[in-house]
């Protein structure tokens, strides 16, 4: 019988999980979509840097100006990247405490929370430096001929 216990206990400790693990998608999504950001503005800032030293004549005040924007960018995506980091981990330690708390004769309801609302917090900053760095990027747009 205690066999069969522990074998419901543990299927039981894994359907809990299981939603932490569809965040963590998400997240890990959302890191995609974000380092992608980061290699075009990286991309973008080494091109600008290559047309300061091989133009004749290079408009070094629009490109120094584009060159800040752009590292502005680089830090709000690297900000980003580093909270919506803290939000997986954060959500990984949620899931590890979640089978101790189903182990242990300890009530783990506490630091779940605590855990859980830390990495929602985290999360909701990066997406806020998300939006930030997408406004900042659209803001400064140029299309078309100077």
């Amino acid at each position: 019988m205690t066999a069969d216990t522990s074998i419901t206990d543990i299927a039981h400790a894994i359907q809990l999980a299981v939603a932490p693990v569809f965040l963590l998608t998400g997240i890990g999504a959302v890191l995609a979509v974000l380092t992608n950001r980061l290699g075009r503005v990286i991309d973008r800032g080494r091109t600008l840097n290559a047309l300061l030293l091989t133009e004749v004549e290079p408009d070094e005040a629009d490109i120094e100006r584009q060159l800040s924007v752009l590292s502005r960018r680089a830090r709000l995506i690297n900000w980003a990247i580093s909270l919506c980091t803290a939000c997986a981990l954060l959500i990984c330690a949620v899931i590890a405490v979640m089978f101790l708390g189903s182990f242990l004769p300890v009530d783990m309801s506490v630091p779940i929370a605590l855990l859980f609302v830390t990495a929602m917090t985290a999360l909701f900053a990066g997406l806020v430096l998300f939006l930030r760095e997408v406004y900042l990027a659209t803001a400064n747009l140029r299309i078309g001929a100077r």
